[in-house]
């Protein structure tokens, strides 16, 4: 059973059609990326799939089933628009957001405490949200999302505003939540980031799927047109390369369409090339991203 299934959703508002035709399905205990321009209809998405908005047409299937009241304390969900309140105390705002999740004050206080100290807020407790960079903001944004012990995670931009450190300490969190068996849907721009993250991952545009499935095996799928070499001596010229990019001590060579890997390699063997490395160049999720959308 997923956690998270998502079947030829379709959302229109007026003349624009928001969502398509969008599916996917998220495991349980895993960290899948929904990922797409802006505008492409994610926020979207996610709304249908919280019962915020109501589809025109598609099902939605949340923790085994349709979405109800008590289904909602067993979520976490992080809006792009955030909502803590600025005039609150910090520790009283996230203790109030944690009884609505069905947290008693008691309890709610006993399990902030921590999460204070790991991301270092713990001296800011009494000044008013308002008062905390948005740095901060974000940091209690992520506590008032994790402190009820949701069992899926639904994070919209979750590393916004962060800086490395402390993209690293949400990072781990994330991780450690993951291997409790957490399911975290992170929806974001950073694509380094969905690399080291998200096992599997969904990319839409204009409302519709445009790829889905493991990272790796996607990275694979639009591999082959470039390989990364390192010599002992000089690159020859060699038929079937449209361009040679210098990369930390190996040279990328991009291929033409009708020229493979191997082609390469034989071409090099051939003129008894001293090959000290020869890979296939994966390429990023950033370069896919832009070519997926582009070929769309």
């Amino acid at each position: 059973m997923y956690a998270v299934e998502v079947s030829r959703l379709k959302k229109a508002f007026g003349a624009t059609q928001a969502v398509a035709d969008v599916s996917f399905a998220v495991e349980k205990g895993e960290i899948f990326g929904l990922l797409g321009p802006n505008g492409a209809g994610k926020t979207t998405t996610i709304r249908l799939m919280l019962d915020i908005f109501k589809p025109d047409a598609g099902d939605v299937s949340i923790l085994g089933g349709p979405m109800t009241e008590a289904k909602k304390n067993r979520i976490g969900y992080m809006p792009e628009e955030r909502g803590l309140y600025q005039e609150m105390p910090l520790e009283a705002c996230l203790v109030y957001l944690a009884t609505l999740k069905g947290l008693s004050k008691a309890e709610a206080r006993r399990r902030l405490q921590p999460y204070l100290e790991r991301f270092d807020l713990a001296q800011h407790r009494d000044k008013k949200v308002k008062e905390l960079s948005k740095g901060m903001q974000q940091k209690a944004q992520i506590i008032a999302t994790v402190l009820h012990g949701p069992e899926l995670l639904i994070m919209d931009e979750p590393f916004s505003g962060l800086d490395p450190v402390n993209t690293q300490l949400a990072k781990d969190l994330l991780l450690e939540l993951r291997r409790q068996g957490v399911t975290i849907l992170m929806s974001t721009h950073i694509m380094h980031q969905v690399e080291e993250m998200c096992n599997r991952i969904v990319l839409i545009n204009q409302g519709r799927n445009v790829l889905y499935g493991e990272v790796a095996q996607i990275q694979r799928q639009y591999s082959g047109h470039a390989v990364r070499v390192r010599l002992a001596g000089e690159l020859p010229p060699l038929a079937g390369v449209q361009a040679v990019v210098p990369l930390n001590g190996v040279v990328q060579l991009m291929l033409d369409q009708r020229t493979t890997p191997q082609d390469i390699l034989q071409q090099l063997v051939s003129r008894h090339c001293a090959v000290e490395q020869f890979e296939i160049a994966l390429p990023s999720l950033d370069e896919i991203f832009i070519q997926a959308v582009s070929q769309q």
